[in-house]
């Protein structure tokens, strides 16, 4: 998404670094269409996902009484851009203050691994988030896998520079839950476009499309758990993303 910005700005190195190559890929699926205001001349951008080894995220039996969580840093510095005269942000602490009092409003358990100061921990545990260390929780691949296939389902935030510019960004951590049969809630960037939504996979804007998402896995957890395996199945598994990338570099 950067690099699509500077291009548009002409910047000089990064030019330089892209003119090398003969085919270019993004994780921005959205771009090029209508909605997406990020520019997309140039190159040739060829759309690609993240692709996830199925066998390494054997979904487990249902944990009773676990949250939904994620593993996020919670305040990032220095990557903000500008575009067409507005300031697209970087830091994820934006988005999760829009909503912040989720579990006052919601009978299932969140839980958020970030690295907080003790305000912004405070603040998160006076609205009834759970905390965790994500040090702790992804020092090793084996827990970062066990930590979110013991969840209930992921629910996370985008970051605004995606939200707004519309890119389709969708993280490699989403597809992971997705392939642990863990059933997703995030944050619109436009990636409904690209995926299927509604069953497994949830996009949301607004704080009511979260507790309407919340409310329908909550009312039938193993088809949404099943319905999160098969997305990754189809879309995300490493077998099928890498043949479409060679396929298109004509290997």
């Amino acid at each position: 998404m950067e690099s699509q910005i500077r291009i548009s700005q002409n910047d000089p190195r990064t030019l330089a670094t892209l003119d090398q190559y003969t085919h270019h890929f993004t994780y921005g699926e959205n771009l090029g269409y209508p909605d997406c205001k990020l520019p997309a001349g140039r190159y040739h951008w060829r759309p690609t996902r993240q692709p996830v080894l199925l066998e390494l995220w054997e979904p487990l039996a249902a944990v009773p009484g676990a949250p939904f969580n994620t593993i996020a840093t919670w305040k990032n510095k220095g990557k903000d851009i500008v575009f067409n005269g507005e300031t697209y942000h970087w830091s994820k602490d934006r988005e999760f203050l829009k909503f912040i009092d989720l579990p006052k409003r919601c009978s299932t358990a969140f839980e958020l691994a970030t690295g907080a100061d003790a305000p912004t921990r405070t603040l998160l545990e006076s609205n009834r988030w759970r905390v965790a260390d994500p040090v702790a929780v992804s020092r090793d691949m084996e827990r970062y896998r066990d930590y979110i296939r013991q969840s209930r389902g992921e629910f996370t935030v985008a970051k605004d520079q995606n939200i707004r510019l519309r890119s389709g960004w969708f993280s490699d951590r989403s597809a992971c839950y997705l392939a642990a049969g863990r059933p997703v809630i995030n944050q619109e960037t436009g990636f409904s476009n690209h995926l299927p939504t509604g069953r497994g996979l949830f996009s949301f804007q607004t704080m009511d499309d979260i507790l309407l998402a919340a409310d329908a896995i909550n009312t039938d957890y193993s088809g949404h758990c099943q319905a999160a395996r098969e997305i990754a199945r189809q879309y995300f598994s490493a077998e099928k993303v890498l043949k479409n990338v060679m396929d298109q570099i004509g290997c």
